[in-house]
């Protein structure tokens, strides 16, 4: 979890290391999964590695009461299930109700539990600093609303919210026109098949939405008075937008998505880090 967030901030302690790429070449990487969490351990003791647990388990937790909430409160009629090609236009239907009322789940427990989720980041990024201003949940929401006002506990809430929203339409309507043009009913594994689709679509498509997540974490802790927030980590940033557009020009909109294989940046190979 602190690890995850930690390598989105930016934050490479470590130097990168000589290795090679399946052709042989000699490339720079950056640490890996176990490599930085042993340098956390080491700074922090093993206690570091669980930064920000509390607001986050809090925060899923809000998200799920929130979404059986929402789902009993407006109950989504069940439909047959389609899968023939001659109803394709029912089967579509049915798709696209469905997940109408899972974007209305989903929009709804994020706007819930997102203040928990800055916290949580928060306290994760401390780590870079050294600093001690979140110090616990209640702490933290006075310190959040007497310094930022209410707003503060929703800053980064729009592209997360785009992110879910994309994710869910393109994981669900990928999959239906999988499921309906591509596996063939008269197969014999045709279910088993269809079972899958949607998980196999739902890895595809996230790696592809991972830019709003990682732009929603940052706006998170930007500017927000920690070091890892200013630069040079980071400008002040005016908006998720202007995050995103920096971001892009530095090639970094997928930054901190792999946690094994890290190929250093054309800076760090210029410039390994002390």
């Amino acid at each position: 979890l602190l690890m995850g967030f930690l390598l989105q901030v930016g934050h490479e302690p470590l130097p990168p290391t000589v290795g090679r790429n399946v052709l042989g070449r000699k490339v720079l990487y950056l640490p890996g999964f176990f490599t930085y969490a042993r340098h956390i351990v080491e700074v922090d003791g093993k206690r570091g590695l669980f930064r920000g647990l509390t607001p986050r388990l809090i925060s899923s937790t809000l998200s799920t009461i929130t979404r059986g909430s929402v789902k009993k409160a407006f109950p989504l009629e069940d439909m047959e299930h389609v899968s023939n090609k001659d109803d394709v236009k029912t089967s579509l239907r049915k798709v696209v109700k469905e997940t109408s009322h899972e974007m209305m789940m989903q929009c709804v427990s994020r706007v819930v539990s997102h203040p928990l989720h800055v916290i949580s980041m928060r306290c994760m990024v401390q780590f870079v600093g050294r600093e001690v201003k979140y110090s616990g949940v209640f702490s933290a929401i006075g310190r959040i609303f007497k310094e930022e006002g209410i707003l503060g506990f929703f800053v980064g809430l729009v592209p997360h919210i785009l992110g879910d929203v994309i994710f869910l339409w393109c994981c669900n309507l990928l999959a239906h026109f999988i499921n309906t043009y591509a596996v063939d009913d008269n197969f014999s594994q045709a279910s088993v098949i269809r079972s899958y689709t949607k998980f196999v679509m739902g890895i595809a498509v996230s790696m592809l939405t991972y830019p709003f997540l990682l732009v929603g974490d940052l706006m998170a802790v930007n500017n927000c008075g920690l070091r890892a927030g200013l630069r040079p980590y980071a400008p002040a940033f005016t908006s998720w937008i202007h995050c995103w557009r920096y971001l892009s020009a530095q090639g970094q909109l997928f930054r901190g998505s792999s946690l094994l294989f890290r190929r250093a940046p054309v800076p760090a190979a210029c410039f390994p880090i002390d």
